[in-house]
């Protein structure tokens, strides 16, 4: 895939008809989550980034762009372990050659309970269909190996991440004209209702689970309790302590 070639796709009445589903989707979904990090690894032409409000946001991109902070391969991350609180992958895993390796990158970047925000391309709908009637020939989107979102959850859980409610967006055909998808747009109302796992694309959002990690924190509660049996002049002593 060549930059130009994205480019002019997300540009083309079809691309903006997904491209604002997702940046609606994710500006609701990236807002509520908090932390000091976030990366958003790929497609660097749209900021999904800029509703959330961590101090430190970045793109992540192989290809030289505007706005990309770092050039790097999503399956090579140059982020230390346990170092991101927030990774999204915007149609990443359907391109890639290494998709398993890109989701282990993003694990091991991740801190407990970091976050990670996934879209991509629904093979059962009509733009999967579409997929394969052009055999993965043709301009983008249509060479990707697209994932369900079943398959997408195992991989999830076999790396120990826990899939949280996905959702589903575009269900119109797969059609260039602005005019058409215009008269189809009453199937993204009806389908929300009637057919919700069809859509076109679709969001996951996954926590990152530790086994075994438990935060103490100090029992307040009990330390006064104690502090209240003792004599008047012992607890004297100690709130000095306390103020020194």
């Amino acid at each position: 895939m060549s930059i130009t070639e994205i480019q002019a796709w997300l540009d083309s009445p079809q691309g903006r008809y997904v491209v604002d589903w997702e940046q609606t989707r994710l500006d609701q979904v990236v807002a509520d989550i908090f932390g000091f990090n976030a990366v958003q690894v790929g497609f660097p032409y749209v900021d999904f980034l800029r509703c959330n409000r961590m101090p430190f946001r970045l793109r992540c991109s192989v290809e030289p762009c505007e706005g990309v902070g770092v050039r790097a391969s999503p399956w090579e991350l140059p982020f230390d372990s346990g170092s991101i609180d927030l990774v999204v992958l915007p149609h990443v895993l359907e391109f890639s050659t290494q998709p398993h390796q890109v989701l282990r990158e993003v694990e091991r970047i991740l801190v407990p309970e970091g976050r990670v925000v996934v879209t991509g391309f629904n093979p059962h709908s009509l733009w999967g269909v579409r997929r394969r009637l052009s055999r993965r020939q043709g301009a983008f989107p249509w060479r990707g190996q697209y994932l369900s979102v079943p398959r997408l959850k195992d991989w999830m859980t076999l790396l120990g991440m826990e899939s949280q409610v996905s959702a589903f967006g575009c269900y119109g055909p797969a059609t260039c004209d602005p005019r058409w998808i215009e008269r189809w747009s009453f199937m993204d109302r009806l389908g929300e209702r009637r057919w919700r796992f069809g859509g076109g694309v679709y969001l996951v959002q996954a926590i990152k689970r530790v086994r075994g990690m438990r935060l103490i924190t100090p029992n307040w509660r009990e330390s006064r309790a104690a502090a209240k049996r003792l004599s008047p002049a012992v607890q004297k002593q100690q709130k000095e302590a306390w103020k020194q």
